[in-house]
């Protein structure tokens, strides 16, 4: 499975930005899609996921600000990001579990200036 992450930029604390996240390959074999992200310097931290089954998860610290969308069983997730914090600056990456393995995108920068 290959992954490839967009709509990363700069904005300003407040503002709203929306990921996405394409995987090809052999995606029929995709159990869920996540978001994880990295902040220089710190440890690569859990953000969202959706299952399979439309099911998702957040972490404390984006939940009710950020919503995960779209459908495994076609590679294609999203993340609408609202009430952006300076917090949030970090290297946004795009994972996928297919039930044996982890596949990992590139990632998208996104920076927010307060």
């Amino acid at each position: 499975v290959q992954l490839q992450a967009s709509g990363g930029g700069l904005v300003q604390a407040g503002e709203s930005l929306r990921l996405s996240c394409a995987a090809s390959g052999s995606i029929y074999d995709i159990k869920f899609m996540g978001w994880y992200r990295q902040a220089p310097g710190n440890q690569r931290e859990f953000v969202a996921f959706i299952t399979n089954e439309g099911s998702t998860n957040y972490a404390d610290s984006v939940e009710g600000r950020f919503t995960i969308s779209g459908d495994c069983n076609k590679g294609t997730i999203f993340l609408q990001m609202n009430s952006l914090k300076s917090a949030d600056t970090a290297v946004y990456l795009c994972n996928v579990w297919t039930g044996s393995k982890y596949y990992w995108g590139q990632g998208t920068l996104v920076t927010v200036s307060s």
